[in-house]
């Protein structure tokens, strides 16, 4: 059999659905990825919004119950958005992130919806990953963000 990368998942790993419980570990891991964080609006509120809104984070949780990895789904009733794909520093290369973003890429199927997301160029292991899945460069968009809109 070929090497997917998700022949090095950790033994007795769970891919399961966000609980409110797991908030503090999920902002962690987010923190120490550099994914998320208050100013991005990452925070429980806008978690459980976005999954009442139709869409859905998933977390990859040790048998002790460490939560190691995460993959944050929001829709906007045409695309599901993919965000934080993220695994703790000291368990990446292992097909973690792998196997969130392929579970989040079925996500999108059963919803039957197209699939989107944001990845910087510098992170070169995350493009390959996403080219090797399937997603394609959309062209030349530049992206532009308004964190706190006033009038």
């Amino acid at each position: 059999m070929a090497d997917t990368g998700t022949d090095k998942l950790p033994s007795g790993l769970i891919f399961r659905d966000y609980e409110a419980a797991d908030y503090a570990a999920v902002a962690d891991l987010w923190e120490k990825t550099g994914l998320g964080g208050p100013i991005r609006g990452d925070d429980r509120k806008a978690i459980e919004r976005t999954i009442r809104l139709g869409g859905k984070l998933l977390v990859a949780v040790l048998p002790d119950q460490r939560l190691i990895g995460s993959s944050w789904m929001t829709s906007d009733g045409r695309r599901i958005h993919l965000h934080h794909i993220a695994v703790q520093p000291e368990w990446q290369r292992r097909g973690i992130g792998r196997r969130l973003t392929e579970l989040s890429i079925l996500f999108a199927r059963e919803a039957g919806m197209q699939i989107k997301l944001e990845v910087h160029r510098s992170n070169k292991g995350a493009v390959k990953l996403y080219k090797e899945l399937g997603f394609s460069y959309l062209g030349d968009y530049d992206v532009y963000i308004m964190r706190e809109p006033g009038l």
